[in-house]
């Protein structure tokens, strides 16, 4: 076999990786390399962008509630505050569950904008696609969406663009009459899209004496779904010597029945009996929530009998995300 013949052309400058620009995956390295964009720089920047973060709204205010809107809550809107000042003509920002037609963002025709949080993401990094999203519908033409798309890898994040002292409080609707300022003059399309989205929404409130918590009602039962930011490991051992001394539930007729995993936190379900209202399950919910932080605070091994009740709540999870 032949052997190579040496490089003679003068070595070139090589750019940083920041200034490295993207070109297509089977074209040469713009760094010079020889090598394929895809097996050089393209390797790190699609890594970058595919890249499971498994906390996106982690250092967030409301990081909880991020995720029940995410995940569980149907409607709900929350007033967004950025670090730096609205661009001119945009008179707020919106954070919404979800918007007509599932679009990413939407501009309004007074210049307002609402962004939609239940959306697919092309990244691993939620946060970051998010951003992405605002930063475009702040400069969309008014009356329009904004299209879904893949995010700059180096692009910023949620928490490099809204403001960290703001408080995020979600306000619970309990339909999407939000989308439609002016009822009387959306598009059919718009319309039937209200209907449809109402006809489904699950009845929801937001427990006002704790943290991420929501109540529920379905035709069988209702439920209490409570978004807990503590490490998962230790608030099961919590939840199981809870759940062992018979202190689990909240109230008669309640069951703590398992836990969801979303967004790198656990969430906590309570089945509740059909006249248990969100009112009924505050006093409890309050309760529960300082026996819980008693049992978060005890290390010593756990008993048989609390294996056994952290085995069954282990076996009742479910991750959403």
């Amino acid at each position: 076999m032949a052997k190579k013949r040496p490089q003679t052309r003068a070595k070139q400058q090589q750019p940083q990786d920041g200034e490295i620009p993207v070109v297509g995956a089977r074209e040469p390295c713009p760094c010079g390399s020889g090598r394929r964009y895809k097996a050089c720089h393209g390797r790190a920047a699609a890594h970058a962008v595919t890249e499971l973060v498994h906390r996106p709204f982690e250092g967030l205010a409301g990081e909880g509630d991020w995720v029940a809107l995410r995940e569980l809550v149907p409607a709900a809107t929350v007033e967004l505050k950025l670090k730096e000042s609205l661009p001119e003509g945009v008179p707020s920002v919106t954070l919404a569950t979800v918007l007509p037609m599932a679009w990413p963002a939407l501009r309004r025709d007074d210049g307002s904008v609402l962004l939609g949080l239940q959306n697919d993401t092309a990244s691993g990094d939620i946060s970051r696609d998010l951003a992405d999203t605002l930063q475009r519908a702040l400069t969309a033409q008014p009356g329009t969406p904004v299209e879904g798309r893949r995010a700059p890898a180096e692009g910023p994040r949620l928490q490099d663009l809204l403001d960290p002292e703001s408080a995020f409080e979600p306000v619970v609707h309990s339909g999407f009459e939000f989308w439609v300022p002016d009822a009387e003059n959306a598009t059919a399309e718009v319309n039937a899209s209200l209907e449809r989205a109402n006809a489904a929404a699950i009845p929801t409130v937001k427990l006002s004496g704790v943290d991420a918590a929501y109540w529920c009602e379905t035709p069988d039962k209702n439920h209490l779904r409570w978004v807990m930011p503590h490490e998962e490991e230790q608030l099961l051992d919590a939840l199981a010597r809870l759940h062992a001394a018979g202190r689990s539930g909240l109230g008669e007729g309640t069951r703590l029945v398992g836990s969801f995993r979303a967004h790198g936190l656990t969430v906590p379900v309570w089945d509740l009996p059909t006249g248990v209202t969100a009112d009924d399950v505050e006093k409890p919910a309050a309760e529960f929530a300082e026996r819980l932080a008693t049992a978060l605070a005890t290390d010593e091994p756990l008993t048989a009998d609390e294996r056994r009740a952290r085995g069954g709540l282990t076996n009742r999870q479910v991750t959403l995300s």
